[in-house]
């Protein structure tokens, strides 16, 4: 049976969302969190019933329009045009446990009892989720405030029976997968299509996924840096304690023990050196590493204080008889962090790439190349190239998305964050990550067999023969894509601790 997570119950973590995006558990609402919704949406009702001053969103047009009142007859009409209207993301479709994750994360905000949305339309959502019904969001659209308006809208078309999803492995029209599925589209009414595409569900869905992965990353960056080390007869002194803590950030501190760690008992590394030192890209691995860690640390802590907020626009305060037009659906936090980590994590691909450089220059007794006879043989020359290719074009990626803004809703919505092109860019810059410590791993394994019968320690050892019985010893030249395609598997499906 899959597990039970009753949403809103607690403030969202890493953990379930890990589950959540796999698709490993059933969501559901408890009593508590029913009645909480209730209670806004009875609030909303009876407020709507007694004013007579427009309240922006839900008697109102949207963004310039928000002077142009609308009658409550046509209060629901108004929000089903909103989802249609806002509806315009395009591009490539995202993966589908990023729109796992975001339906969570718009059914979690929507729990909170601050947007206005009735109990049906929350669980709705929770019903795509159970039954794998995941609507078609394209990665292209949003400016990232008012929020994520055109992936959001593309996300909740299918719940009033317009759009597409993927289901039962295919593509099709949601109003066919909701009758297989025996549900009804959903009559919006006020307030409620504003709540559903307005706030950060789809730039911060991107940045769980990239953090998810980045937590991975990191540790990948000390094993394969420290399998690397050794293959180059490197120096263990660089990551002594005492130099940590008398620079003591906390990343570097972690590096360093982290590759003391794996490499305790190698033969390799406490035999003695003929060079007095490393180049940077070894001797400097617990600053490099470490400061990305601290920044990804950084950034976790920002998108769990986003996810487990409330981002839509207006927000009702029943307790204190107020509905407040405001502007925390903007992604200013997100866009700034995403950056950040843009650069962090392209980084730890710069300086592996370095590393990929020095195992092939034929340095400290290893053959050029990496092979057994350089000249006849290539070996892992184009390998670095390619590195090189996706190291340079993280750095065209790390440029910040983050300092742009482009006036829009005629001059209404004048600053926006960019937020969500800084978190599809992001996802790409992973991707190469990957795939540069793929490049890394294959030439620092290929050095340490040139180095037998030494051994490094029983840790890498045993990850080594793992790693073996994927991807062997490169004798001679052979199709290497399909050994860069065969290490990156390994990379993503290992869960190496």
């Amino acid at each position: 049976m899959k597990h039970i997570y009753y949403i809103g119950n607690e403030k969202l973590t890493f953990d379930i969302l890990e589950i959540i995006q796999k698709g490993d558990c059933t969501l559901k609402l408890s009593a508590q969190v029913k009645k909480r919704i209730d209670n806004c949406r009875k609030y909303l009702d009876k407020k709507i019933k007694e004013t007579k001053t427009p309240v922006y969103g839900i008697t109102t047009g949207f963004g310039s329009l928000c002077n142009k009142n609308i009658s409550h007859h046509e209060l629901e009409q108004l929000q089903k045009n909103l989802i249609m209207s806002h509806a315009c993301s395009t591009g490539d479709e995202i993966a589908p446990e990023i729109v796992r994750l975001m339906l969570a994360l718009k059914a979690y905000a929507l729990s909170l009892g601050y947007s206005g949305a009735r109990v049906d339309t929350v669980q709705r959502i929770l019903d795509f989720y159970n039954n794998d019904i995941l609507p078609v969001v394209y990665d292209r659209g949003s400016l990232g405030a008012s929020g994520d308006l055109a992936p959001l809208s593309n996300l909740f078309l299918p719940l009033i029976g317009e759009g597409e999803v993927n289901f039962e492995g295919k593509k099709q029209k949601s109003a066919v997968a909701l009758k297989k599925a025996g549900l009804e589209p959903v009559k919006l009414q006020s307030k409620e299509g504003l709540a559903l595409l307005n706030g950060t569900q789809f730039m911060s869905a991107h940045g769980v996924f990239a953090l998810l992965k980045s937590f991975k990353l990191a540790k990948l960056a000390d094993l394969i840096g420290a399998i690397s080390l050794d293959a180059f007869d490197g120096r263990i002194e660089p990551f002594d304690e005492k130099l940590q803590k008398i620079r003591p950030h906390h990343g570097q501190i972690e590096t360093a023990e982290n590759i003391r760690k794996i490499l305790e008992g190698s033969e390799l590394i406490s035999r003695n050196k003929k060079h007095v030192q490393d180049p940077y890209s070894f001797r400097c691995i617990p600053q490099v590493h470490g400061a990305t860690k601290d920044a990804i640390n950084y950034v976790a802590n920002v998108v769990l204080t986003e996810i487990n907020s409330v981002t839509d626009n207006p927000t009702i305060f029943a307790e204190s008889d107020q509905i407040i037009s405001g502007g925390n659906f903007h992604g200013q936090p997100l866009a700034l962090s995403f950056d950040f980590l843009a650069i962090a994590l392209a980084e730890l691909g710069n300086i592996s790439e370095r590393r990929t450089a020095q195992l092939i220059f034929g340095n400290r007794d290893l053959p050029e190349f990496l092979v057994a006879e350089p000249g006849l043989n290539s070996g892992l020359m184009i390998p670095q190239y390619a590195a090189a290719s996706m190291v340079s074009q993280n750095k065209i990626y790390a440029h910040p998305a983050s300092v742009d803004s482009i006036v829009s809703s005629n001059g209404q919505e004048d600053h926006v964050s960019m937020g969500a092109n800084a978190a599809t860019k992001l996802l790409k810059i992973i991707d190469n990550l990957e795939r540069i410590f793929a490049i890394e791993l294959i030439n620092a394994t290929q050095a340490l067999d040139f180095r037998r019968p030494a051994k490094s320690s029983l840790y890498v050892e045993e990850f080594v023969a793992q790693y073996r019985n994927k991807v062997k010893f490169i004798k001679k030249d052979k199709v290497m894509y399909k050994e860069i395609e065969a290490t990156l598997e390994f990379l993503r499906d290992g869960d190496f601790e």
